[in-house]
């Protein structure tokens, strides 16, 4: 599930989350935890520019310190960033955030990780927007070694070169996962070759089978036995029957007609959705997020 709250695009917030705070995030995280979901995710972007914010609004959290809070309040759901935008900080900087994240929260975190797209960021942080997949990519590489288990980790490449710095705590998992999201042809081969696991930026269900089965060639192709975990954004949900508009696209109705309904995705070799629940109020996502893990997700493995 992505939170709603710390992120308020146009293309996916409720009129109620303007007003929304601290509080009523707390508050669906804990339904979440709850309820028995798998993760809760929050964005990352530093800074809007004004041409971009009227449709992406200047509303977004900083993920390690909304999932570090996050933690604190919920025991078993697992805390990723979708996605940190990690070329604009040093993987050191980076691995000492997400690190103390994990161990805080007994090794819950997956760090999710993107190229970013906004040019404006990268130019007043002082980055070249046009090498953000080049670093991208190394980035992952020394991600890799600065949250490993040895306390002075080590990385030499074109981008990034450190060594004998230590760095505790170290990470509670023995291996964080780090899953790649975007999908562009890039994107894709980036979490074939390099992720734990691929997160699709709402492809429709036409489009997943052909990108899965692109995604596996290419991690045959080089000899990567290792499984990758598959994921995909659903449609809006809505569990039952709405007295009010949810749009066109919104899967509605009772639990085994939604689980049928998102079953579809388990057959194209989806391992894991992520849901987001039309909603008027706080009080009725924590309903709607109560009533599909209750009544929805027994349905899903049958």
């Amino acid at each position: 599930m992505q939170l709603p709250i710390q992120s308020q695009s146009t293309i996916y917030a409720e009129p109620w989350e303007a007003a929304a705070g601290p509080g009523d995030l707390r508050a669906i995280a804990v339904a979440a935890d709850r309820a028995g979901f798998d993760y809760i995710a929050s964005c990352d972007h530093v800074g809007v520019p004004r041409r971009l914010a009227p449709a992406m609004s200047t509303v977004w959290y900083d993920p390690v310190a909304t999932l570090a809070h996050l933690a604190a309040v919920t025991e078993h759901v697992r805390l990723l960033s979708h996605v940190a935008v990690v070329g604009l900080r040093h993987p050191l900087a980076t691995a000492k955030q997400y690190a103390t994240v994990d161990h805080l929260s007994g090794g819950r975190l997956i760090l999710g990780v993107g190229a970013g797209h906004v040019r404006e960021e990268f130019e007043a942080l002082g980055h070249d927007f046009k090498q953000r997949g080049a670093v991208l990519d190394e980035a992952i590489d020394a991600l890799r070694a600065a949250l490993g288990p040895e306390e002075f980790p080590e990385h030499h490449g074109k981008f990034y070169d450190f060594e004998g710095l230590g760095q505790l705590p170290r990470p509670a998992q023995q291996r964080v996962p780090v899953w790649v999201g975007g999908s562009s042809p890039a994107a894709v081969r980036r979490a074939a070759l390099k992720g734990d696991g691929w997160l699709p930026q709402g492809d429709p269900r036409d489009r997943l089978p052909e990108q899965i089965a692109t995604l596996r060639r290419l991690r045959l192709d080089a000899g990567i036995e290792e499984p990758i975990v598959v994921g995909a954004i659903t449609e809006p949900l809505y569990v039952g029957r709405p007295g009010w508009e949810v749009g066109r696209r919104t899967i509605t109705g009772a639990p085994e007609e939604l689980a049928e309904s998102l079953r579809a995705y388990r057959a194209m070799g989806v391992h894991q959705i992520q849901v987001r629940f039309r909603c008027r109020s706080r009080d009725e996502l924590v309903d709607q997020t109560a009533a599909f893990g209750a009544e929805v997700a027994p349905h899903l493995d049958q």
